[in-house]
């Protein structure tokens, strides 16, 4: 497989929200079972049918929320602030409440795909997969 087959397969299962190693487990709980906002905001904590470990370590998600999420949320934003500026000139007031307001609906909203997508970037550039059980025989 080419790298960038491999490249397009991650992101396919990024967009589904399944596991970036087997393409079949989910990344979150199902909306349909979401409680809280943790349940709606956090990953599973590692895929039960392949065993990939979902978050590696303490602050594993701040690139995902960062970078990601806020770049693509403040790029659309300012994108469409200037060519609706650009376009029909409204008051700073309508553009504040027509196109700045609802940014942080939008963000929630990709939330769960943004976290997913640095999830398969990571395992594209540094795949880890649990170590295969040692033989009683070694010690």
């Amino acid at each position: 497989m080419t790298d960038f087959q491999r490249a397009k397969l991650y992101f396919s299962r990024a967009m589904h929200l399944k596991c970036p190693e087997c393409g079949v487990s989910p990344l979150f709980v199902p909306l349909k079972r979401t409680r809280t906002a943790d349940d709606l905001l956090m990953t599973l904590d590692g895929c039960p049918r392949c065993g990939y470990a979902y978050t590696r370590e303490n602050g594993y998600w701040l690139i995902a929320t960062w970078v990601i999420n806020y770049g693509i949320v403040g790029g659309i934003g300012l994108l469409i602030a200037i060519f609706v500026n650009w376009r029909y000139e409204p008051p700073l007031w309508k553009i504040w409440l027509f196109i700045v307001a609802p940014l942080p609906i939008f963000s929630l909203a990709i939330a769960r795909h943004c976290k997913a997508l640095f999830l398969a970037i990571d395992h594209y550039c540094d795949p880890h997969k649990p170590l295969p059980p040692a033989s009683p025989n070694e010690s």
